[in-house]
């Protein structure tokens, strides 16, 4: 029991840390902001681009971004331990 009131803890640790994460990509224009939650904050579009070239890129940008924040999140665990499953 008390080992998984340790791990609780860690995690809380970590989810507190990984909160205040914050991560900006930005392609031709198109530029979104993802949370450590892996949340998007923000998008913004490019208007002078035609909307077939903003979708795509849009797409492009929001990959992107999610395998930033996950690397980052990934190395932010790695680095406080980990959960210890």
């Amino acid at each position: 029991m008390f080992e998984q009131l340790k791990q609780l803890k860690k995690l809380q640790e970590i989810q507190n840390a990984l909160k205040n994460e914050r991560l900006d990509y930005e392609k031709q224009g198109i530029k979104v902001t993802l949370n450590g939650k892996l949340e998007f904050e923000d998008i913004k579009l490019n208007p002078t681009l035609p909307i077939d070239q903003q979708e795509k890129l849009l797409k492009e940008a929001l990959n992107e971004a999610m395998k930033k924040i996950q690397m980052t999140v990934a190395q932010k665990m790695q680095a406080m331990g980990g959960l210890g499953f």
